[in-house]
């Protein structure tokens, strides 16, 4: 009996939803991608945990993600499992006065709703990011001004050990796009985010305005995976794309957006070929013609 056939043994008894072969442009924001061997969505920390046990000791390659909205797949899939943490796995509560409890599958769009409904402020700047609240922490997400790292108490993951742990403060080691998580395998499971008592029409007020900044100026209308690059120090990433001349670049079916230079957008049946072929050229260029190095902030998958 082969690896995938014992996993799926092993999720059936544990009550574990899953699924075979299943296309990850589906699951993406940027839509692309080949199929998954296996698709797991499971609802509790405790069962993310067997998962990653039985995966470890099976020797089955398990990957992690959220709402796929910061990940580009490969053209050939993923040849093994992939952990979803979503819908099932995405409850948000109170934590005492003024602090959300959100398990990590559930959305920021969410997370800043039900904070606006409760009269709570501090997440504002978030409305609009497309992750999960555990891609967030994970990657220290942030937009106008505002981190995850302002915002966030602690986190708990389940690490490659098998404990559940919680880090806070100074372990979480935020930075730029960066957290403790960072190119580790522990999965986030929970993030508890501190804010502080607002006003409901100040606040959703807030949230209208980020969104509509972000129509405004941002490809939402294409498939993307959001910023293409990391901010480079001393630089702007799309100031230096569109100062090279490189607004509505293609290679393939992926183009430089030419509303927002900062996004690679699957204009047209894109690959995953398609867009690392633009990202190594837009780097190469804008190199090239002033001094400055990108790196991508997209995550490839595997």
């Amino acid at each position: 009996m082969d690896r995938l056939t014992l996993l799926d043994r092993f999720l059936e008894e544990n009550g574990i939803a899953f699924s075979a072969e299943v296309p990850m442009k589906k699951y993406t924001t940027f839509r692309i991608g080949g199929n998954c061997r296996r698709m797991v969505w499971p609802s509790s920390a405790e069962k993310i945990r067997r998962v990653m046990a039985f995966c470890r000791k099976g020797g089955i390659p398990l990957y992690l993600m959220g709402n796929g909205s910061n990940l580009l797949v490969a053209d050939e899939g993923v040849d093994g499992a992939v952990l979803q943490l979503g819908g099932s796995f995405s409850s948000i509560v109170l934590e005492g006065d003024s602090g959300l409890l959100c398990e990590a599958g559930a959305t920021l769009a969410q997370a800043c709703v039900f904070a606006r409904d409760q009269g709570l402020a501090g997440l504002e700047f978030a409305y609009g990011i497309p992750g999960s609240v555990g891609g967030a922490a994970y990657m220290n997400a942030g937009a106008y001004g505002g981190e995850m790292k302002d915002v966030i108490l602690w986190c708990e993951a389940v690490d490659r050990g098998g404990n559940i742990r919680r880090f806070s403060g100074e372990e979480l080691a935020f930075s730029y796009r960066h957290s403790v998580f960072t190119g580790r395998d522990d999965c986030i499971t929970r993030v508890c985010f501190g804010l502080r008592p607002g006003n409901r029409e100040e606040i959703g007020a807030a949230m209208d305005d980020y969104m509509n900044r972000r129509r405004t100026k941002q490809p939402l209308e294409f498939p993307s995976a959001g910023s293409a690059f990391k901010r480079p120090e001393g630089g702007y990433a799309s100031a230096l794309i569109d100062q090279c001349g490189l607004k509505g670049f293609a290679c393939g079916g992926a183009k430089v957006s030419e509303k927002h230079a900062g996004f690679i957008i699957n204009w047209k049946e894109a690959t995953c070929g398609d867009v690392l072929a633009l990202i190594d050229e837009v780097s190469r260029q804008v190199k090239e013609k002033t001094g400055f190095v990108l790196e991508p902030e997209v995550k490839m998958l595997p």
